[in-house]
């Protein structure tokens, strides 16, 4: 199974829109990040963890020529917004797109993008299939099995997923004992870390090395990055052996 990091940005990106700081100035390509996502390779099927507003410019950088499903975390803007761009592999699949959610994602889904589930439907529209998910284990079609971990977002329930030894988690801020239970025995991590300081609503930099330090994975890398955290080359000199800070394009197989 192979792992691409499509985006490692938070909700805004990096560059942040009309902001002259040296993160954002930056001309490290390191430093550019858009909207949080992975490609997952496995079974010679693609899979995405949800479709940001960068998606459309994301498989076009990774050259993705086909997609099996897109999985989701939750409903927040930066998670859903290029969904409407999955109807190029419509096309060029001759199918409708199987999506993985919960029953709330869904319903954001279907208000935010009416269109595609009126009675009315216009050429070229997306089309997709629900399939219903909670936190119990699930087989993605022609894939894995794949094993939702539910955190908290301040009060809004999202879900991480583990793949095999892999564990996929963003926009964490609390996470049950029941649920990093879940957890344990993963060898590769990705975890969300804001930044430094304290936020409601995600992990920062300590949070994210405390919860690493229970899980204990052979690897970890740090996503869901803010241009307030600094530049990723001087981050890196900060971090304990076996953390890193993801990346655009970062690839690894597991």
């Amino acid at each position: 199974m192979r792992v691409t990091v499509l985006g490692s940005g938070t909700s805004q990106g990096v560059p942040v829109i009309a902001c002259e700081c040296e993160v954002c100035q930056s001309g490290n390509s390191k430093d550019v990040r858009l909207r949080s996502s992975i490609l997952i390779s496995a079974e010679e099927q693609n899979y995405v963890i949800d479709t940001g507003p960068d998606f459309r410019m994301q498989m076009l950088r990774e050259k993705v020529k086909s997609l099996r499903g897109v999985l989701y975390t939750h409903e927040h803007k930066d998670h859903l917004g290029g969904l409407d761009d999955i109807r190029a592999f419509n096309y060029r699949e001759g199918r409708k797109m199987d999506i993985f959610s919960t029953e709330r994602v869904y319903k954001a889904i279907q208000k935010e993008f009416h269109y595609i589930f009126s009675e009315v439907k216009y050429p070229g529209i997306p089309e997709v299939e629900w399939n219903q998910i909670s936190t119990d284990p699930f087989k993605l079609p022609d894939g894995p099995i794949v094993t939702p971990i539910q955190v908290m977002h301040y009060k809004m329930p999202v879900l991480g997923f583990r793949i095999a030894d892999f564990t996929y988690i963003t926009d964490a801020k609390t996470i049950s004992e029941e649920e990093i239970e879940k957890i344990k025995g993963t060898k590769i991590l990705i975890v969300n870390a804001l930044h430094r300081s304290s936020h409601l609503s995600h992990f920062n930099l300590d949070e994210a090395l405390r919860f690493v330090d229970i899980i204990k994975p052979e690897q970890t890398y740090l996503t869901h990055i803010s241009h307030l955290f600094g530049l990723h080359d001087e981050i890196e000199t900060e971090l304990p052996k076996g953390v890193n800070l993801a990346f655009d394009g970062l690839t690894f197989e597991i």
